[in-house]
């Protein structure tokens, strides 16, 4: 089987209470492949240092989201905020290019009721992400986040992340179809899947509602997304964005037991 799987660092072996000390245990676990959400308190050379020294690579990183303590989730839908967005991008291809990592997640921001004034800000402010992207050989990814998790966030609907990466029409803007999300959100895997695939630059997996591993108990059988998935030709990596049941590596018997590596 050859799909390929890259460990979440802000989700998986925070048996290290540092991000930059996870680096290590996915490398001692297996890994080959992580990402992360944006390195918070961490300089660009403690992080780099850290990928090196365990010898793995990066493949996806957050954008620069803002004040978290206050709830900032990014900045892209957010009028008034453009200047701190374009900030957020260029120091996100900061660190991007130093990791050599060639994805970006790019955050929506919250919003408590939505109008057409942050659909075009929205729009406008991916058209210059996906250009400066286009300049760094990037791909800027939005991902569709469920209303239950993260109430208020922008982009909670599949249908208008499909709308928005179709009509902006750049190779360096893809959709993030993280399968628990998309559970929660509109359920219909199987058709959700095919239909959002062509336009799908990452792919993210965790239970449904615990968010733990895929072996667990909940709304999803993952041996059958896995295998739809190969069936429909998708051979980027999947990130393994969970928050393990118990410790990481007890959890990690699951990609054995499903017939894959790491």
């Amino acid at each position: 089987m050859s799909l390929k799987f890259a460990c979440n660092l802000s989700f998986m072996f925070t048996e290290s209470p540092s991000l930059t000390g996870r680096y290590q245990l996915a490398q001692q676990a297996g890994f080959k492949t992580v990402e992360s959400g944006f390195p918070f308190g961490f300089t660009l050379q403690q992080v780099v240092e850290a990928k090196q020294n365990a010898g793995v690579d990066q493949v996806l990183i957050n954008v620069y989201t803002g004040d978290v303590t206050k709830g900032e989730l990014g900045f892209a839908a957010i009028p008034g905020k453009e200047e701190e967005f374009r900030k957020s991008i260029e120091v996100t291809i900061e660190y991007a290019k130093a990791l050599n990592c060639k994805k970006i997640h790019v955050m929506s921001g919250k919003v408590e009721v939505s109008n057409t004034v942050n659909d075009t800000t929205y729009e406008n402010n991916l058209k210059y992400a996906a250009e400066r992207f286009k300049t760094e050989n990037i791909v800027g990814l939005i991902e569709p986040i469920n209303s239950i998790t993260v109430p208020n966030y922008y982009l909670h609907n599949f249908e208008k992340g499909l709308e928005i990466v179709r009509k902006i029409n750049s190779t360096h803007l893809k959709l993030m179809l993280d399968v628990f999300h998309l559970q929660h959100s509109c359920g219909n895997i199987t058709h959700s899947i095919k239909k959002c695939l062509p336009y799908v630059g990452h792919v993210q997996v965790a239970q449904v509602p615990e968010r733990n591993e895929p072996d667990t108990l909940g709304e999803i059988d993952y041996r059958y997304v896995f295998g739809l998935l190969e069936k429909e030709g998708y051979t980027d990596y999947i990130g393994l964005e969970y928050k393990p049941k118990t410790s990481t590596m007890k959890g990690l018997k699951w990609v054995k037991n499903f017939g894959y590596s790491l």
